[in-house]
């Protein structure tokens, strides 16, 4: 099917039954034209909920967890209200009933152990994707149009790193024809939930906080899609925050490299793994705003026409400078490197920017600081012997920085770039804490002081 269209739905985009009414309507609209494949993340909220729930569980707090409970059943209940017609809204509440009993379930299995076995963890909070996969068939059904709420476990095959699992492409293929296409030749649009997969022998999985926008570039790329539409909150991707930037403007084209840095690197709009299954098949993305479906959005493609210098700036604070350096000549600084380098991969922890200098040969690393404690203690064990002897300085961090990133395909071979860019900084008297760029020369990753982030990022955007 070359014309095959996949639509995702994020958690604001499916927020509410208005919200949920306003999605049906774009889905309907594309239907009339060419197939559809949707893919829908839980309603805003929920999956901080449910794993609220499965804290509570584990602590053994049995009140909370039952207020929860409420809390999740009443919120869907009375969405299911909003959506359906009365003679089905009795066997749609059932269904929504049936889905929380599951959780349930778990949660209270993780209540009797007193821990959160991460399977379980995938298994309970996919819940959520597949109570709106539920309400959305759902309401399609009622207003006429087939549709049939799958679970991706169904679909995605994965491997076992729960919680953050990565897709098996070939196997997945093989399952999405088994799935998805005898759905699409009944011509009824399959709703397939986002974020969960499963393994080979069934496990489930899920593919990381925010997979939804990953699980619809997946299926796009196995079912060979035409286009991939990602519905959100926002008219597109910008060339700046809008919350720190008055002027911020949609970029109305820019390419799959770009788009990938501004989502690593802060960016809210895109999963940082969405663009990788696409890249090889050129399907284009459009990141589209459903409160506003009549802006043109951002086109996000292989390559585009673009002038030089850079496209975008974004921004993350929710970061931590961690320091290390040989303290003795008998520990050579390039293996340190290697052994916290390798110890960081073992602890599953992102490095967002790094950077070395001196003969001394210190470096220094960003990561998030959700992922500080476990990086620092991989980093702590595997160097525990150096650390003890005197022959490495203790380990420093610094949580009062932030990181800025300078994208562009267009900075690309233009020399006084980074002069620019740092006198632009330079004028607002804020201190450059560390510098990194990659030999692609597509981003140039910047740490200052978390005071002085708003300022650097308006004098970035307004010099360029």
């Amino acid at each position: 099917m070359s014309d095959l269209l996949v639509m995702k739905f994020g958690g604001t985009s499916m927020g509410s039954a208005e919200r949920i009414r306003v999605a049906a309507r774009l889905i309907t609209e594309q239907s009339a034209r060419r197939p559809v494949v949707v893919v829908v993340s839980a309603m805003s909220k929920v999956t901080d909920l449910l794993l609220d729930s499965l804290r509570k569980a584990e602590a053994g707090d049995q009140a909370d967890l039952d207020t929860n409970l409420e809390m999740l059943s009443a919120r869907h209940r009375e969405c299911c209200c909003g959506l359906l017609p009365e003679s089905r809204q009795r066997e749609a509440i059932n269904g929504v009933e049936a889905l929380i009993a599951e959780f349930a379930r778990i949660a209270k299995g993780v209540m009797m152990l007193g821990e959160r076995p991460p399977r379980s963890v995938d298994e309970a909070v996919a819940v959520g994707e597949r109570l709106s996969a539920y309400l959305m068939a759902g309401h399609m059904e009622s207003e006429g149009m087939p549709a049939v709420a799958v679970n991706a476990a169904e679909v995605i095959a994965t491997d076992a790193v729960f919680g953050n699992a990565t897709p098996l492409m070939d196997a997945t293929r093989t399952r999405a024809a088994a799935v998805l296409r005898p759905l699409l030749d009944q011509h009824k649009v399959p709703v397939v939930t986002g974020f969960n997969g499963s393994t080979l022998d069934g496990r489930p999985t899920t593919l990381g906080r925010g997979g939804s926008d990953f699980s619809a570039s997946i299926l796009a790329a196995v079912l060979d899609a035409a286009e991939l539409w990602i519905w959100t909150d926002v008219d597109g991707i910008m060339s700046g925050d809008p919350r720190l930037v008055s002027d911020a403007r949609v970029l109305p084209e820019i390419t799959y490299a770009e788009a990938a840095e501004l989502a690593y690197n802060g960016a809210k709009v895109l999963h940082p793994r969405t663009l990788a299954p696409l890249a090889q098949r050129g399907i284009p993305v459009w990141s589209k705003n459903s409160f506003a479906p009549e802006k043109p959005g951002t086109r996000i493609l292989p390559s585009v026409d673009a002038g030089h210098g850079p496209h975008a700036v974004t921004s993350m604070t929710d970061v931590a400078l961690v320091s290390m350096e040989p303290a003795s000549s008998v520990v050579s600084g390039t293996r340190v490197m290697a052994r916290a380098l390798d110890g960081l991969a073992r602890a599953n922890v992102e490095i967002l920017a790094f950077t070395s200098s001196s003969y001394r040969q210190s470096f220094c690393f960003l990561v998030r600081q959700s992922e500080l404690e476990r990086a620092r203690e991989f980093l702590e064990e595997d160097l525990a012997l150096e650390l003890v002897h005197g022959y490495l300085k203790p380990i420093e961090v610094d949580a009062d920085v932030a990181l800025i990133a300078v994208v562009g395909e267009g900075m690309r071979g233009t020399p006084g770039l980074a002069g620019r860019i740092f006198t632009a900084i330079s004028r607002h008297d804020i201190n450059i804490i560390a510098i990194a760029q990659g030999s692609s020369e597509l981003t140039i990753a910047i740490v200052v002081r978390r005071g002085g982030l708003e300022l650097a990022v308006r004098a970035i955007h307004g010099e360029f």
